[in-house]
């Protein structure tokens, strides 16, 4: 298998899991303050949307690039 094959069925693979769950979150640490034995820290959760345009866009891209490599060999 070579690595346009590989990078084709990730693409595929990330796009389908971008048009089923359209989103995704993630902790972000900011503002720790330590004043003597006691620390403060803040998280942050943080919500990313992925268009429904870019997941579609990218089975399709992952798609083209998957037929391209199977035509070259």
């Amino acid at each position: 298998m070579n690595i346009f094959k590989i990078v084709g069925v990730i693409l595929i693979i990330a796009g389908a899991l971008g048009l089923i769950y359209g989103k995704f979150s993630y902790t972000k640490e900011s503002k720790e303050t330590k004043m003597g034995p006691i620390e403060l820290t803040i998280k942050e959760q943080q919500m990313v949307d992925i268009p429904y345009w870019v997941g579609a866009g990218t089975v399709v891209f992952g798609s083209l690039i998957l037929l391209f490599a199977m035509k070259r060999d």
